[in-house]
């Protein structure tokens, strides 16, 4: 299947390579060239302009959009959607606010063109991993797309099936799933980033805690010296608190146990003041979730060493870079 993409960053690029070596057809446009020429020479079609990806389509067009959420995305979605033509489709697996896409499919819907929101994760491991999708969008659109997002999910891999889900649809075993209309994608990956913040904070506080458990304030016989390298390995190997971003902390503190490379500064990219506001607007508890949102505000004023922690697993999952 033929897929159009603008935006050949750290996740853009590495979707188009996955689907081309699954067999689909890349059209690529970027405003840096020599990003563009570097899939061109992996066999994706160049471009160097919108009008000219749209013009390398075959028609009913799908175009994905990887790029950061806000005015970027806001500028390729009207460009786009000023030369397309009804039944061609608009995808946006960036990190956009829900209500934007809600608004974006109300504005296309009169022309026909389709939009879907696909709320996408995997970061930089994708390519091989494959990326978690959730989506949102009309139903003819995501079914039209179904080998696209089909390619670029994990697959069932070695996961155990879940007891009880015989005659279901398949899709989420897969990685994938059609969570409802425009903008539920998002939403759906916006609360799961949400809950990342805490399961990443969680992890932080209690590595800071066994760390400084060899601190001079407390009684000598009560000072233990851990090697985190080594209580993070160990967890990752049938503890109930085993996880990928487990598995990303043991990396980090294998490569440098003192994480010395990171400052504590950490920031968020949205998402999780997203969810709390959702969690207002619901009027639902989300303590765990607004705690460690806060504690990314506290970060930038006073480090720590969960917030080294929280610096490394970012970088690890997603190539986050701190900000000085």
């Amino acid at each position: 299947m033929q897929l159009g993409m603008i935006g050949l960053g750290r996740m853009g690029g590495n979707i188009v390579r996955r689907l081309m070596r699954a067999g689909h057809s890349g059209v690529v446009y970027d405003r840096d060239a020599t990003a563009v020429a570097g899939l061109a020479r992996e066999g994706a079609v160049p471009t160097s302009s919108v009008a000219e990806l749209l013009s390398r389509l075959t028609r009913p067009a799908a175009v994905w959009i990887m790029l950061p959420a806000g005015a970027a995305t806001e500028g390729a979605v009207a460009e786009l959607a000023a030369a397309m033509a009804a039944g061609d489709t608009i995808i946006d697996g960036g990190n956009t606010f829900y209500k934007d896409d809600i608004r974006r499919a109300k504005m296309l819907a009169p022309r026909g063109i389709h939009y879907v929101d696909v709320g996408t994760s995997g970061g930089v491991w994708g390519l091989e991993r494959g990326y978690c999708m959730m989506i949102g969008g009309p139903s003819v659109a995501v079914e039209r797309l179904d080998p696209i997002f089909a390619t670029l999910a994990p697959g069932r891999g070695t996961v155990e099936r879940t007891p009880g889900r015989e005659g279901r649809n398949d899709r989420a075993e897969r990685g994938f799933m059609h969570a409802g209309p425009a903008g539920a994608g998002h939403f759906v990956k916006m609360v799961h980033n949400g809950i990342e913040y805490g399961l990443m904070q969680a992890y932080a506080e209690g590595f800071d805690i066994l760390k400084n458990r060899a601190g001079e304030t407390l009684p000598a016989d009560e000072r233990f010296t851990f090697d985190l390298g080594d209580v993070s390995e160990v967890w990752r190997r049938g503890s109930v608190i085993s996880s990928w971003l487990l598995d990303l902390s043991a990396i980090a503190l294998a490569r440098d146990v003192e994480l010395s490379h990171f400052t504590g500064n950490v920031e968020d990219s949205g998402e999780g003041r997203w969810t709390v506001n959702a969690a207002i607007e619901e009027a639902v508890p989300a303590d765990v979730l607004s705690a460690a949102l806060f504690a990314r505000f506290r970060s930038r004023v006073q480090h720590s060493f969960a917030d080294r922690l929280l610096s490394a697993m970012r970088f690890e999952f997603g190539g986050h870079v701190e900000k000085s």
